[in-house]
């Protein structure tokens, strides 16, 4: 049983850490990861990454917040621009093909990964 879920679970681990570490950027890791080490369809990377990570970013900002770090003040601001943009991902990435996902994910990491570099 172990060595049909080591995929998911060094998927997991490797989002985990990341995001843990970083304080984002788990699903950019996690998205490639159960590509490559699972044998999940394809369009079901995007919806079991977003499940994924959501209890990783909960567990993050409940370490983050007991260390004094951020409060509840600095997260209202973007908690209404967040609750919309998940929703409307939500509904429109079914409508959107995966390799489009792929593409902009992809985009997506180098530019982030650029701009921290310079």
């Amino acid at each position: 049983m172990l060595r049909k879920y080591s995929g998911l679970i060094i998927a997991g681990f490797c989002a985990g850490s990341i995001n843990g570490l970083l304080g984002a950027g788990g699903g950019m890791i996690l998205v490639p990861l159960l590509v490559l080490l699972t044998d999940l369809k394809e369009d079901s990377v995007f919806p079991v990454s977003v499940s994924t990570i959501l209890p990783v970013c909960i567990i993050s900002l409940i370490l983050t917040w007991q260390k004094g770090v951020i409060t509840i003040n600095m997260l209202l601001p973007y908690l209404g621009g967040s609750i919309l943009g998940g929703l409307l991902s939500g509904f429109l990435g079914k409508k959107i093909p995966t390799l489009w996902l792929h593409r902009v994910l992809g985009i997506l990491i180098l530019w982030g990964g650029l701009r921290y570099i310079w």
